[in-house]
């Protein structure tokens, strides 16, 4: 079966959407600083875009709150064509647990994973419906270690049950992991080295092999 290219989806859409006068409303979601940074370097030309911080997968609360911050200090510092908006979701771990009940023992990678997704992407399609967005996505594609082809299906799931387009992406391409490195080392962020729930976090400690992690 051949793979659908993803980065292409997203550059025929830009085409489509983004080629008049008015600049389209999408909403970002984030996990991390690091992860935008090349992902805002690219929608930011073309959209006006809102960040959503939504990840109550992310222990402990300190780690949360570290990541937080760092994202909204990079959108400050960093220029771009068309504003850049930050809105943080509500840190609510027991809906993370809830969802994720009984796959605590699986490796990264896997269905646990997959769960976390929908249940974030879930939550930045119900944002995006409520407050008028033209389109939604995330950063996670940008990771090598994260599942963009199941990223993308569950996008497109979701802009069916929400009605807002959802904007099919693989920011990993064209060298988008390493460029987003290059701009975590410029602005000098904090970059962790764990995907962010407790699981992965000891998965490290037990020196697993590390879902989504960008090192230090």
């Amino acid at each position: 079966m051949n793979r659908i290219n993803y980065q292409k989806r997203m550059e025929e859409m830009i085409g489509q959407y983004c080629s008049g006068e008015e600049v389209p409303r999408l909403l970002l979601h984030s996990c991390c600083a690091p992860c935008s940074s090349y992902c805002l370097k690219c929608l930011a030309e073309y959209f006006s875009v809102t960040v959503f911080y939504y990840n109550p997968n992310i222990y402990p609360p300190e780690e949360y709150a570290l990541r937080a911050r760092e994202q909204e200090r990079f959108i400050r510092e960093f220029p771009v064509r068309h504003p850049v908006s930050f809105v943080e979701g509500a840190y609510d771990t027991g809906r993370f647990y809830e969802t994720v009940r009984g796959m605590e023992e699986l490796p990264e990678g896997q269905e646990r994973c997959f769960a976390c997704y929908r249940l974030r992407l879930g939550e930045a399609a119900a944002y995006a419906k409520e407050h008028g967005f033209a389109f939604f996505t995330t950063t996670l594609s940008i990771s090598p270690m994260k599942n963009a082809q199941k990223l993308n299906e569950i996008g497109a799931e979701l802009e069916q049950e929400y009605g807002v387009r959802y904007l099919f992406s693989d920011f990993k391409k064209k060298d988008g992991y390493k460029k987003s490195t290059e701009l975590s080392r410029q602005y000098g962020m904090y970059r962790q080295d764990y995907c962010g729930c407790v699981y992965s976090l000891e998965q490290r400690r037990a020196g697993g092999s590390i879902a989504g992690a960008v090192g230090r």
